[in-house]
């Protein structure tokens, strides 16, 4: 069992049994504008823009308290749900706008730092890397083996049904709480920030 939590404490949770995990940092303009949005940029990225992010199956998170304070944003009208606590600005985590591709991408500001190689394992991939700020850039590593274990977690969750007990989406496969979608203004502005 792996904790999940807020800054301030107000929504808990945690992952439960195991499985296929992902551990990465991504270096997307996208991560870094949800920083960005949160306010979170100096929480949440590296030196170089990087976001670390632990991938795992929606129905191991268990919310135990503070569920009410999620919220979620797009930043496009077809862009991933972004899921934070409305209570400090935590992010939580990125997901599909439906059940159905049912993963989490955990941000490590919600996790235990101290438990992150214990339990995702040393091994992080770096991804977009293109994309990455300052020189030298890093080099990407790892991209395969996050696809073929990215495409089990679906997979699995979706061939046995579990992906309906997700903790994020409703019995009709809506979101618990309904995205804010910002603007292409707003996009770009914080994009100009990351």
């Amino acid at each position: 069992m792996h904790s999940v939590q807020c800054q301030c404490g107000a929504l808990r949770g945690r992952l439960e049994g195991s499985g296929t995990c992902n551990r990465l940092i991504c270096y997307c303009t996208d991560c870094r504008a949800f920083a960005h949005y949160l306010d979170q940029a100096s929480a949440v990225l590296d030196e170089q823009g990087g976001t670390e992010i632990v991938q795992v199956a929606q129905p191991r998170l268990v919310f135990s308290q503070g569920e009410a304070l999620l919220a979620a944003v797009r930043l496009s009208d077809k862009g991933m749900l972004r899921w934070y606590a409305t209570c400090c600005g935590t992010p939580i985590g990125n997901t599909m706008a439906t059940p159905r591709m049912p993963f989490i991408g955990l941000i490590h500001t919600c996790l235990d730092r101290r438990r992150m190689d214990e339990d995702f394992g040393a091994q992080v991939a770096l991804l977009n890397t293109d994309t990455a700020l300052g020189e030298p850039k890093p080099r990407q590593r790892g991209l395969l083996g996050v696809v073929a274990r990215f495409m089990w977690i679906v997979i699995a969750n979706r061939v046995g049904g579990r992906y309906r007990r997700s903790p994020l989406f409703d019995t009709s496969g809506l979101p618990r709480a309904t995205p804010r979608v910002l603007g292409a203004g707003e996009l770009a502005s914080l994009k100009k920030r990351a």
